[in-house]
Order: C-alpha cells, then structure tokens, then sequence
C-alpha cells in the first residue's frame, strides 16, 4: 500500500466541459482511494466549479482579457504560474488536462518549483497559429509523463511526436447518470421548452469539431417526417472563440426554417445538477462529432439508457460495435438524417439500449483513478502498489 499521495490536477476552466468533467470525476475516485487531490481551474467569472465537491478546488483569477487569442493563451499560462508562485507548490504530483496547465507546469519546473509533471493529451489539434502549435506541441513533448484515453491518441503521439504515452480511461457514474427519474425533469423539460418529440440530445456546444452544422442539416431533413421533433444542443464553455462558426449555423438555421427556442433548442451551459435529468428528457443521443480524445458524454448518455449516434471512427470504434450504436459517415449529413430517423424504431432502440447497456459497466472513475496512480508512482524513486 501507497502513502497518501497530494495531487494537483490543473484544468483550463471552471465550467463544465469533457476535460474538466474528467479533471473533476478523477478527483473524486482519487479521494475514495484515500489520495488528496486538488483542483486548480482557471475561474473568469468568479463563479468557481458552481457545486460541493468532497475534496478542495481552488479557482484561479482569469482577469479579462482584450487581446487576440495567442496573447490569451499566453496570459492564462501566466496566471496559473503566477497563481503557484504565490500560494505554493507543496505536492507529490502535478497533472495538467489541457496545454494551458502543461506550460504553466513547465516554466515552474524549470524554476525548480516542481520536480516533474504528467499531462493528459485528450486530442491534439490542427492550430493555424504558429505560437498555439508550438504552444501545444511543447506541453505535449515537456511533460515527464503523458498519457492517453484512447489508443487513437497513444498512436498519433506516437507516429508525430516519438512519445510513448500511458493509457488510462474516462469512466461514468452509473449512479449519477441512469434513466431513473428524480423528480426534475418536469420542471427542466418547462424551462427549455421540450414540448416536441422525438427530442435529440447532443452535449457540448457548437463547433466545428462537434460537427454542428451537418448535425443541423440532417435535422432539417428529419423535420421534413417529424415536424414536432426537437434537436437540444446543450453545453459550450470553451476557450477558443468559435463566433464565426456559430454565426455560420445560425444563419444555416435560418435558412433551412429552423426555429431558435422551438425546433431548435440551444440552452447553453448546462448546470451540473440538471445534466441527468435532461439526458432522461431525450429520446436518442447524436454524436457524429469529427474530433474527439473519447467522447465523455457518450458513456453518459448510455449509463441514462439512450440510443445513441455516433461517427464511424475512433475513437467512438475502440469501444462500440455496430450493434451498440448507429455509426454514421461524419461528413455526409444525409447519412446522419438517415440514422437520426431510424434510431427511432422501437425496435432499433431497444437493441441498441440493450446491447450497450454493458459498457457503462465496464468504465468506472474507480478503474481509472487506480491506473493514473499506477503511472504517477512510476515519477517516484521506489514505486509501490496503489490503493
């Protein structure tokens, strides 16, 4: 048995969003393990993490900030190193989520403030910009660690940066997330408006990468057989500004007769006590995103019972099988409409429920937390068993 460990995990926001939510949920598995991890999140509002978590979060200032978005970036680094110089670094490990943490950790490593640090590559982008690729490229290549959730990634950190990455995974809270009700979901279906059906869900705003505009053109084709169907595109705290693409898919909206607040719901972000109640007010999950580290709210929405879409790539093909979800061609819209209208067949439904019904199962915050200790004692001198 290992010593308690003091853990800092640092993630890129305060607000609900894949990473944090696997920042936040790792967390939790590492205190039950009788680990004391901490939590830094970058806070813009001064909200903080907006619940009661049962081990300590600190929300770090993010001051306003009027330049473009390299000098953003390069500002947020500078808060988290600031935020460290001042109040201390007294921990075992230091676990970034996002690349904002990963330099932060560093410049304070090479202040000599930490002895090393791990960060998690959920996804690497493609960045136009010269400073955020060598902004990435360098929180993928300073780490003494990094790790992976998926094999797609281990072999792209492979194949582009020589890296050879642990792979740990996300988990669900089946408790949390299952399709029995708690009395909610009345009063959320009232205050969004679910007044259709069948309402497809999907979780984490509009992008490009979550492939919101041919989701929304196969939707307009959907209307076409079910003119009361409603499609909720929930969530969207991000770093990046994705103003030009949301411009561009309301305005594709407009065009194809969509109704904002009618057809089309697009609720923002949603709070942390209202996330399962509204995947129990959907009827199908759709997910044909372009780019993901593994898709969170995939085992979510299957831990709540729901059908589900998905793109016919990984990393969604390491853990579905046709028989567990509708695979879809992510770049064709009409094959999205296609799966959007027969994931409404009982019978459809039925047997994608019931065959995917093992995979919540099979991925538990538990499990994970018990790997990434695995790796984190590989940083230290004389390695023992993890709790």
């Amino acid at each position: 048995m290992t010593d308690s460990l003091r853990i800092a995990l640092l993630t890129y926001s305060t607000k609900p969003r894949g990473s944090v939510i696997h920042t936040l949920e790792l967390a939790r598995a590492l205190k039950t393990l009788g680990h004391q991890p901490s939590v830094f999140g970058l806070d813009k509002d001064g909200q903080g993490f907006g619940q009661t978590l049962p081990f300590e979060t600190y929300s770090v200032r993010a001051s306003p900030y009027e330049g473009g978005i390299d000098e953003l970036i390069r500002h947020r680094i500078e808060e988290f190193v600031r935020y460290f110089e001042q109040h201390g670094t007294d921990y075992d490990i230091f676990h970034a989520q996002d690349c904002i943490g990963a330099n932060a950790l560093a410049a304070l490593r090479q202040q000599g403030r930490i002895p090393h640090f791990v960060r998690t590559v959920h996804h690497v982008e493609a960045f136009e910009s010269p400073y955020l690729q060598d902004c990435q490229d360098r929180s993928i290549r300073l780490p003494d660690l990094c790790l992976c959730v998926s094999q797609l990634w281990q072999e792209v950190l492979w194949a582009d940066y020589g890296i050879r990455a642990g792979r740990v995974f996300n988990g669900v809270d089946t408790v949390r997330f299952s399709p029995t009700p708690d009395g909610t979901e009345a009063a959320l279906a009232s205050s969004l408006n679910l007044t259709g059906g069948p309402v497809y869900l999907t979780v984490g705003g509009i992008e490009p990468r979550k492939n919101s505009i041919r989701l929304l053109q196969a939707f307009a084709q959907v209307l076409k057989q079910f003119p009361e169907a409603q499609l909720v595109i929930a969530g969207g705290a991000t770093l990046f500004d994705y103003q030009p693409y949301r411009r561009a898919f309301l305005k594709t909206a407009g065009e194809l007769g969509i109704r904002q607040g009618e057809s089309l719901i697009l609720p923002g972000v949603i709070a942390d006590r209202d996330l399962p109640a509204l995947y129990r007010l959907a009827d199908a999950f759709v997910f044909p995103s372009l780019k993901e580290g593994w898709g969170l709210v995939v085992l979510e929405a299957i831990a709540t019972h729901l059908p589900i879409l998905t793109a016919n790539q990984a990393p969604f093909t390491e853990f579905l099988t046709p028989q567990q979800t509708l695979f879809v061609q992510p770049d064709n819209s009409d094959s999205i409409a296609a799966a959007m209208l027969k994931i409404t067949h009982p019978d459809i439904i039925h047997s994608l429920v019931q065959n995917s019904r093992s995979i919540a199962q099979a991925y538990s915050w538990t499990t994970s937390a018990k790997l990434h200790l695995q790796h984190y004692l590989s940083l230290k001198p004389n390695p023992q068993t993890p709790n």
